[in-house]
């Protein structure tokens, strides 16, 4: 099955593509020739989600998928939530973004959050949903090399490291992004 992963994020074309295997041969943005930046107008990860998927079979006619993720910290109220991306403005600066989080939590004692993907799927006309959390805390300074976006200041419960000091097989097996995809996976294995 050949399907389109509606991203240009290219980390996240790799984590998914190492949690799907050969079950499904994903294809990009690029390989459909969109090149334009696809809407995430919605008030909701999972309207989001759901927005850049049904762009991508209204405007190119392809069964695709699509994501949006959200990092929710309780004592900022779910804060960055559906704004992740653009916390610290319009650019999507992962290190300005972290720096604004740890400044928010700076006199803060409660570091609980939890990251939330929602995966939109659109297959033969039917719109499906796959949602995976994971549950942590926020670090007090950014620890770790690896991973993307929010991963050095993330420490998912029942783990002393932040998702950045993680192998990459270790996270995907108990991230949000993790969660969704392997739902989606095993919808995608019934077929």
């Amino acid at each position: 099955m050949k399907i389109v992963f509606a991203t240009g994020n290219p980390n996240k074309v790799r984590e998914i593509n190492s949690i799907l295997g050969d079950a499904v041969e994903i294809i990009g943005l690029k390989d459909i020739n969109c090149t334009e930046e696809i809407p995430e107008t919605q008030g909701t990860i999972q309207g989001n989600a759901l927005q850049k998927a049904r762009y991508v079979k209204e405007h190119y006619g392809y069964d695709c998928f699509s994501e949006d993720t959200g990092l929710e910290i309780d004592a900022l109220g779910g804060e960055p939530g559906v704004d992740t991306a653009f916390y610290a403005g319009p650019a999507k600066d992962a290190d300005a973004n972290m720096a604004k989080a740890l400044a928010n939590l700076k006199d803060k004692t409660n570091r609980g959050a939890q990251f939330r993907t929602v995966i939109a799927l659109i297959l033969n006309g039917k719109e499906h949903l796959f949602e995976g959390i994971c549950r942590g805390e926020i670090a007090h300074e950014r620890v770790g090399e690896g991973g993307f976006g929010y991963d050095p200041i993330f420490i998912p419960d029942g783990y002393e490291q932040t998702f950045a000091q993680m192998e990459a097989a270790a996270k995907n097996a108990i991230s949000h992004r993790g969660k969704a995809t392997e739902q989606l996976k095993a919808f995608l294995a019934k077929i």
